[in-house]
């Protein structure tokens, strides 16, 4: 049966006074009403869910910074076009005072915070991160720390084998203020190891590292990317399984959906419709029911698709990313600055608001106040072309035979 078919047996009034009562999705509901209740009747229902938890007709936007320090990563998910293999002429990790110059680029522009996520390198040691976070924290005290992903942690973990609450310890101790939630793709170990990404974290590694984060006080988000080879109850069961955690915990404090890029993937394939994005965001509204925040994927469905999810669940545009650089190798280019942002969000009838992290609101659009720029094109890690090593990457051990290698040769310091 086609989407957006309502077979006759389903009673869809009914399915709207339990949601307008508050009442729960079981698994069964949520992917019979995914499969065959009709687009508008889902966007309808995530609408009024969303109106309900932010009645105050405010739509938020961060303006942060997505900072890949590094694309070297011993991974290899199949899904991934970003990263390069331990040794190759492409791989970089940046500098100190790259990521300095990054964040003061990002103050300028009204932004609280870095999104810092990269590969799983075995050349830094725990001590580059703790050293970097502490560099962060002593040259922009009030600057966030919004970095490393499950995965991540459970990498740093393996090397340096400690359990990962001591990691985390570490971590917060040298400056982490949150973590986001990127390497959850579908929290099916069938799915992953399909992906190739089991073996970096399994769903239930995953979520442990999200619980421990919670029980320490630190808040995170949680993420979905689908339209690979995972099943309709597959997305279902990735749902659920935040669900639950939320129950126990509290820590999450949104959630994010976005399609696979298949462009320069090993997997190939073919990207889902906008349809089914947006079918997708309305039914993780209706199915979170304990999740305040459901962000739009505008960094891969574009700006017209990511306004229209506010009428489909969404409350918040995301970030105003200032730099992307992982969804770009797969093929998509989107950019909007805070100008478009707020301009999106106004033309459908809200109000924009900048947040936090936290989702507390920080003000009106920072355009309005300050004389800024206009950004037409998202940053890049690097510019092409740019083969420059750390000079502090002669403080830390390498693991690899190529990067004892290049730590034996004098290294080109960053300009």
């Amino acid at each position: 049966m086609a989407p957006g078919e309502a077979p006759k047996r389903m009673n869809l009034k009914a399915f709207e006074e339990r949601i307008a009562g508050g009442g729960r999705l079981t698994g069964d509901e949520a992917l019979q009403l995914y499969r065959h209740a009709p687009t508008y009747w889902l966007g309808r229902m995530a609408d009024d869910v969303r109106r309900r938890k932010h009645p105050d007709g405010q739509v938020t936007y961060i303006i942060d910074r997505n900072v890949n320090y590094t694309n070297v990563c011993v991974a290899r998910c199949n899904f991934c076009a970003f990263y390069r293999e331990v040794g190759s002429s492409d791989g970089y990790v940046l500098g100190f005072d790259e990521i300095f110059r990054k964040i003061e680029e990002t103050r300028a522009l009204g932004g609280v915070q870095l999104l810092l996520q990269g590969g799983h390198n075995p050349d830094l040691p725990i001590a580059w991160y703790e050293d970097l976070f502490r560099a962060v924290k002593q040259n922009f005290p009030d600057f966030k720390l919004h970095a490393l992903s499950p995965p991540e942690v459970i990498h740093l973990s393996r090397m340096s084998k400690l359990a990962v609450p001591d990691v985390i310890d570490r971590l917060i101790a040298a400056g982490l203020d949150s973590i986001p939630g990127g390497g959850a793709e579908i929290l099916v170990d069938r799915v992953r190891k399909l992906l190739n990404c089991f073996n970096k974290a399994s769903a239930d590694e995953w979520l442990d590292v999200m619980r421990h984060a919670h029980q320490k006080g630190l808040r995170t988000t949680a993420t979905m990317m689908y339209g690979t080879v995972e099943t309709d109850e597959d997305r279902l069961a990735h749902m659920l399984r935040l669900r639950d955690l939320q129950d126990e915990t509290g820590g999450f404090t949104a959630f994010i959906t976005w399609s696979y890029q298949p462009e320069h993937t090993e997997r190939g394939g073919r990207e889902a419709t906008g349809i089914e994005y947006l079918r997708t965001l309305a039914i993780a509204r209706l199915v979170l029911d304990n999740f305040d925040n459901l962000q739009a994927s505008w960094v891969t469905q574009g700006g017209k698709v990511g306004q229209l999810s506010l009428a489909f669940g969404a409350n918040d545009m995301g970030s105003v990313m200032i730099e992307e650089n992982v969804v770009r190798a797969a093929g998509a280019s989107y950019c909007m600055d805070e100008v478009e942002i707020v301009r999106n969000v106004e033309d459908a009838g809200f109000v924009a608001k900048r947040r936090n992290m936290h989702y507390d609101i920080l003000g009106d659009p920072f355009f309005r106040s300050h004389d800024v720029g206009r950004m037409l094109e998202l940053s890049r890690a690097r510019e092409s072309g740019d083969t420059s090593v750390p000079a502090e990457l002669v403080n830390y051990e390498a693991r690899s035979a190529a990067g004892k290698k290049q730590r034996t040769r004098p290294i080109s310091p960053v300009s």
